[in-house]
């Protein structure tokens, strides 16, 4: 087999797409084709998880994966994980620059380490991959700046971080490289210009456009789509008549969840190699009952008040009797048919956490490689299986959602509006009658892909509520995870808000998987 292919991951958050092209291995080979160098990443937690998972591959690699699932399982304190796994450990921090590193902050140190992992690996491979933040791109994002006074995008730093990415590719010249954003970059402004065609156009010769001379600014790109052929040679390259080309819609290829995202792939001028694109699986795209069928079924727990499960169950009760008098009077025989299912199979013995797998672990009707991928290597205790908790007025419009989504689930009003929700349940704000939170509560039904699982899902759970009424609950980190095609032993470090915010921001590995094939294919000629 040919030498390993160096990566350097920036921007990398807990490290879905370092996840992907990490696990990946050429037919009958038993090593992965790629090895991390080196991973940037600014925030605490996700350094944390990066950190942890840089630790897992080594020792897997080895065999020797008992400490680390002692570790996640909480049988062991992480200064015994590093204790025991001293030489290891220390290896991993390498990886992961020791501590959390900003691009833009930290570049002496950042660049002197790429420096000296080019001398070492001199002759090698390389790519780049990763995706500046989103914040500045992404619609959310652009709505929230609106309402900032005297806000101006091109005095927003967040807009020219991909600049930082242009500097990394001008040293290390890797042979390709994958950069990975919001879909609303193709549409963002700064001055009033389209930001999207200057970055094409910046990421074609790195080094001249960050300002470097000609002699030491030599290596040129070509930039692809990982979906789609370009429409023909144009006199700067590949060229593509839609920006939207460049859209990958991550449900099309296998992902359990319609996240669509803007991939860019870019290959080294010199190589004179046109890649091969992302092929379309057999079966139909997964669904969300699929996916988390397998994890043990949890209640919610309470807030702001003692914690019980009978006190859970009474509560739930409470406002389906609520929901049933409002509702008796209606045509909605369907939905009060589901309402009384729901609370016949409410369970007062539910757990708020398990750690404890079933019989079988993920739904036989899944694909085998999205099962095998998500089970693979299992830890001995399901880990991040812990749900959130929820005030008694959301338990009623949780209940209600996820009984209106069962009795229309396959129709067009599966998912109920506003105006649909019973006068009990409104909340006490004026927005909820004014149709700008029309679908705030919203189920994620069990016979479809999830919506696009983003960081919001740490502030509340109200867009991602458990298809199950008898569970009554938004759902749990590794739900989340699952459908962001996480392996079933990817730890994610820090607090719950912490690990959804990391889980949210990060690249489906499964989809990343399959991207590193591509890449694969286009370095060695296969």
């Amino acid at each position: 087999m040919p030498g390993k292919i160096n990566v350097i991951d920036l921007f990398a958050g807990p490290g879905g797409l370092g996840e992907g092209f990490s696990s990946f291995k050429p037919d009958g080979a038993e090593e992965g084709a790629f090895r991390i160098r080196m991973s940037v990443e600014k925030e605490k937690n996700a350094h944390q998880t990066l950190t942890l998972r840089a630790l897992f591959r080594n020792i897997r690699r080895g065999g020797e994966v008992a400490s680390y699932f002692d570790y996640v399982s909480q049988d062991i304190t992480k200064e015994e994980l590093q204790s025991e796994l001293k030489a290891e450990w220390g290896e991993a921090s390498e990886e992961t620059l020791g501590s959390p590193k900003a691009l833009g902050v930290d570049n002496a140190e950042i660049h002197s380490r790429l420096k000296q992992l080019k001398k070492k690996h001199r002759g090698e491979n390389w790519i780049v991959i990763g995706g500046p933040p989103c914040q500045a791109y992404s619609l959310a994002g652009r709505s929230r700046n609106r309402g900032i006074k005297d806000y101006k995008a091109e005095n927003d730093h967040r807009h020219f971080l991909y600049q930082e990415y242009l500097e990394v590719l001008s040293i290390i010249e890797p042979d390709v490289f994958v950069m990975e954003n919001v879909k609303g970059i193709l549409t963002s402004k700064v001055g009033g210009e389209r930001i999207f065609p200057t970055i094409r156009n910046d990421l074609k010769n790195p080094g001249r456009a960050i300002g470097k001379s000609s002699k030491s600014a030599n290596r040129e790109y070509q930039v692809y789509s990982f979906v789609c052929p370009p429409s023909g040679p144009g006199l700067f390259g590949a060229e593509y008549k839609d920006d939207a080309d460049f859209v990958i819609k991550a449900e099309q290829f296998g992902v359990p969840q319609a996240r669509h995202r803007v991939i860019l792939l870019g290959v080294a001028t010199d190589a004179n190699k046109e890649p091969d694109f992302l092929s379309k699986p057999h079966y139909s795209s997964p669904t969300v009952g699929q996916v988390l069928t397998g994890l043990p079924r949890l209640r919610s727990r309470l807030t702001k008040q003692e914690d019980s499960s009978e006190r859970w169950a009474t509560r739930v009760n409470q406002q389906a009797r609520q929901i049933r008098a409002e509702i008796k009077g209606s045509k909605q025989k369907a939905l009060l048919s589901e309402l009384d299912r729901a609370i016949e199979s409410l369970e007062s013995s539910l757990p708020t956490m398990s750690k404890t797998y079933p019989q079988h672990r993920i739904s036989r009707r899944i694909s085998p490689e999205l099962s095998n991928w998500i089970i693979d290597d299992c830890p001995p205790k399901l880990i991040n299986h812990d749900a959130r908790g929820h005030m008694d007025s959301d338990l009623g419009r949780y209940l209600f959602a996820s009984c209106w989504a069962r009795a229309y689930q396959g129709g067009e009003v599966e998912i109920p509006k506003a105006s649909d929700f019973p006068g009990c349940l409104a909340p006490n704000h004026a927005n909820w009658h004014s149709g700008h939170f029309a679908d705030r509560f919203r189920v994620q039904v069990r016979g479809r892909p999830a919506t696009t699982i983003t960081s919001h899902i740490s502030k509340d759970g109200h867009y991602y509520i458990h298809h199950d009424p008898s569970q009554c609950r938004s759902l749990t980190v590794r739900e989340a995870a699952r459908i962001q095609t996480f392996p079933d032993n990817y730890f994610f470090e820090g607090g719950r808000t912490a690990q959804y915010v990391q889980v949210g921001n990060a690249v489906p590995p499964f989809l990343a998987h399959q991207l590193a094939e591509i890449v694969y294919k286009l370095i060695e000629g296969g």
